[in-house]
């Protein structure tokens, strides 16, 4: 092979490398990019996948109401290792968040929730997400939206769905004889961690929309605690939905078809993040 057939080869070898580079890089970036602004799924106390996992599978496969794009796992450390299931799917956007440590305080997990949310926001640009948080999900949301507003850091917060939520703690004194750790610790009534939350309700800001869903049948979250969240969140900013089922339990709540349809429609409803 002559010199100045060698050189033929590079340069055509060249050029097909750098039309790879244009063609398909920038799409791909732009597909890991563009996953809009999402609702993000936050489980409660001893919350593993499945606790979110099967309704977010409703979501996409059943219904057709969006595509879970990213599932964010936050060892016990506050370690986050991301995994991105987009592959270049539209919105709507839904968002997993597992805490591998689901018996930490309050204050330790809207810490790793606040790193989600600002992994969110550098990575991926999201500069808007609601937050979908199911027992002591609901509080550590609420918590991360009263402590962590800095919008130069996180995306702001335009919904809030809690659902079996106990913002008045849980009442039952046997829970305690068998949760003994930092989380059974904050959902004791009048704990220092709920009236921090009492507390701080006047940096709630005023665009926020919340959802706040109970069942007459959750002995964990009772209707009463649940609802609670009306001397936090002001009237004119919150939905309060209580199922009148003495069969739907705490951990059934988001296995139930009237919640999705509950947090589907006001996801959906004016001003959502859609």
């Amino acid at each position: 092979m002559n010199k100045k057939h060698i050189i033929s080869v590079v340069s055509l070898f060249a050029i097909l490398i750098s039309i790879i580079l244009v063609i398909y890089i920038p799409k791909e970036t732009k597909s890991e990019q563009n996953i809009g602004n999402p609702t993000v799924f936050v489980h409660g106390y001893k919350g593993t996948f499945n606790s979110f996992g099967n309704m977010l599978n409703r979501f996409e496969y059943r219904y057709g109401w969006g595509n879970k794009v990213l599932v964010y796992r936050v060892s016990p450390q506050g370690r986050i290792n991301v995994a991105n299931l987009s592959k270049g799917k539209t919105e709507p956007a839904f968002v997993q968040v597992i805490f591998e440590n689901s018996r930490a305080s309050f204050m330790d997990t809207s810490s790793w929730l606040s790193s989600v949310l600002s992994h969110m926001k550098e990575t991926y640009q999201i500069g808007t997400v609601n937050l979908v948080g199911h027992s002591m999900g609901g509080l550590v949301a609420l918590k991360f939206i009263e402590e962590y507003q800095d919008q130069k850091l996180y995306p702001r917060v335009a919904k809030l769905v809690t659902v079996g939520s106990p913002f008045d703690g849980v009442y039952s004194k046997q829970y305690f004889q068998v949760h003994r750790d930092a989380a059974a610790a904050d959902l004791k009534p009048d704990s220092v961690a709920l009236q921090t939350i009492r507390k701080k309700k006047h940096t709630i800001p005023g665009g926020l929309n919340v959802l706040n869903i109970g069942s007459t049948g959750d002995l964990v979250a009772m209707p009463e605690s649940v609802q609670s969240l009306r001397s936090i969140v002001r009237k004119d900013q919150l939905q309060v939905k209580m199922i009148e089922d003495d069969m739907l339990g705490h951990s059934e709540m988001h296995e139930d078809t009237r919640v999705d349809k509950l947090i589907h429609s006001f996801l959906q409803s004016k001003g959502a993040t859609q």
